[in-house]
């Protein structure tokens, strides 16, 4: 390693950050992908049915879908995203020694990639993805609502949950990026109000009469038949998610709120990790300079986390949810720096002790889970 990584610890925390991106796809490649594996067994053999986008798509190309599949899919999913991150940081901040502590506290979040790492084969990552997208692509026309609202439709198709976990994300950034940044005009308003319902009743749609009408046991067996191994009958147990009801679902997280619930000050603290990062954004949506701009971050910020609040009620993937919760934060924050400043905002000091110190522990912690902390 050479001299310089030494000298800057932010380049070291990369550097261990890789560690432990390699450490946690070693240990999830050696657990059962049950709820990713039926994911893609499930098509629209038997009608519209909710959560089967992927896996029709994926029947397009073979008739068994072997495990090992799982891994292939979503490991090249998680390295699009790294990818498109990396794009999207480097034309917002730029990789100059001064945002490196700004970089390790995103990129190295145990929120962000690493925990995209330990759900490997979940489809959080496809928002993640598309969300990047947009901040990516031009915003100078109706076209750019367009496209949003398309992306919304893929990822409700892909699970319908995407509407509180991802779509309220992608309206923000359409606004922050379209309707605040171009001339608005009634076709404009009309275009963006015609695609959230559009989005709104796909989600009805799929929350209300995505599920499989036929007899449970004949459901497996389509499944099974589709399965490279129907031996591994095992990988088939969760097949009731597409049967479950809203109410079940609210019944079962209840069921769990006591226990689960213990998981929130765990949350807290790694928030509060974080805190050289928050302390950075407040201060970049302080330095816009428009009033007007710096109230529709924060209600847009206000939506994003009220659409969270409405997932931890209802299903119980709490580490998923906030840790998802905080990505769509971190994209948010690039979709502000975005919008016309009054001033410039100092980056995240790379000297300070304190935050040097955080830094070092969201390296070192590996992920945050997916129901449970860690």
């Amino acid at each position: 390693m050479n001299l310089r990584v030494w000298e800057n610890p932010w380049r070291l925390m990369l550097a261990v950050n890789a560690a432990v991106l390699v450490g946690v796809f070693l240990h999830k490649i050696a657990l059962p992908p049950f709820v990713p594996y039926i994911h893609l067994l499930v098509d629209y053999h038997y009608g519209f049915t909710k959560r089967a986008l992927i896996g029709a798509i994926v029947s397009l190309f073979t008739d068994k879908v072997p495990v090992w599949l799982v891994f292939a899919l979503a490991g090249a999913v998680w390295l699009v995203t790294l990818a498109l991150f990396v794009k999207l940081f480097q034309r917002t901040f730029g990789f100059d020694d001064a945002h490196w502590p700004l970089f390790i506290f995103i990129a190295g979040s145990p929120f962000f990639l690493k925990n995209f790492m330990h759900t490997l084969g979940h489809f959080d990552i496809y928002g993640c993805a598309l969300t990047i997208v947009l901040l990516l692509i031009p915003a100078r026309s109706v076209l750019y609502v367009l496209i949003a609202a398309l992306f919304s439709i893929l990822l409700i198709l892909v699970h319908h949950i995407f509407v509180l976990m991802y779509v309220p994300t992608i309206a923000a950034i359409v606004v922050l990026r379209f309707y605040l940044m171009q001339r608005v005009m009634p076709r404009n308003i009309a275009v963006g109000l015609i695609a959230l319902a559009a989005v709104g009743i796909l989600f009805l749609v799929a929350q209300f009469a995505g599920t499989v009408e036929v007899p449970y046991d004949e459901f497996i067996r389509h499944l099974q038949s589709r399965m490279a191994d129907p031996s591994r009958t095992d990988l088939l147990q969760f097949g009731y998610i597409w049967y479950q009801p809203l109410s079940k679902e609210f019944a079962d997280t209840w069921a769990r709120m006591p226990s689960n619930i213990l998981g929130v000050p765990v949350f807290a603290l790694l928030i509060w990790l974080h805190a050289p990062l928050w302390r950075y954004f407040t201060r970049l949506i302080g330095a816009l300079a428009n009033e007007l701009h710096r109230r529709i971050v924060f209600a847009a910020l206000i939506m994003i986390s009220a659409g969270y609040f409405v997932m931890f009620v209802t299903v119980f993937d709490y580490s998923r949810w906030i840790s998802n919760w905080a990505v769509c934060t971190f994209l948010m924050l690039h979709a502000t720096k975005m919008l016309p400043a009054s001033k410039d905002v100092p980056p995240i000091p790379s000297d300070d002790r304190k935050t040097t110190i955080f830094g070092w522990i969201v390296t070192l912690i590996p992920r945050v889970g997916i129901v449970r902390p860690f």
